[in-house]
């Protein structure tokens, strides 16, 4: 296996290992996390059940999220407009910038997503932290949630 200059070897997850974390139903697979990339990058591969709102529109202030759909089709909302991501599409919601995504198919879609930099996984801890314990996935507990990651509701 090839090294860096120091000698540390490369990360290497392999196909489905990593943390699993269901937020309000939706499984996110995080294959690198903060703890792992010196909070360069995060990355997971989410799954987003038929005619299922993944995220309402909000604003990262702090962080850049890419997007990259592998399956199916991804409603992405804009302060403009929605726009529809397939197979191979690639959408980058840069700091500052509306978005929301969704599934309004009838398939389920499946799509990565990259932090950068990383550490807005603990956000999808936090909501299946607060459904484990009998709370609703209110837009109302969202917004409180994501404010802790400097991410504000549009």
């Amino acid at each position: 296996m090839a090294h860096s200059v120091d000698g540390t070897p490369p990360l290497v997850v392999r196909v489905g290992e990593g943390e699993v974390i269901d937020a309000g139903g939706i499984q996110h697979l995080f294959a690198l996390t903060a703890a792992q990339t010196g909070g360069r990058l995060g990355l997971e591969e989410f799954t987003l059940p038929p005619r299922t709102v993944g995220a309402r529109p909000h604003v990262h202030h702090s962080h850049d999220e890419y997007f990259v759909v592998l399956q199916g089709e991804l409603t992405l909302s804009t302060a403009a407009d929605d726009v529809v991501l397939r197979p191979g599409d690639v959408a980058a919601a840069l700091r500052g910038t509306v978005h929301g995504y969704r599934n309004d198919t009838g398939e389920p879609a499946r799509a990565l997503c990259m932090y950068t930099p990383a550490g807005y996984e603990q956000y999808f801890r936090d909501v299946h932290d607060a459904v484990a314990a009998g709370r609703s996935a209110t837009p109302e507990l969202l917004a409180h949630l994501r404010s802790r990651y400097d991410t504000t509701s549009s």
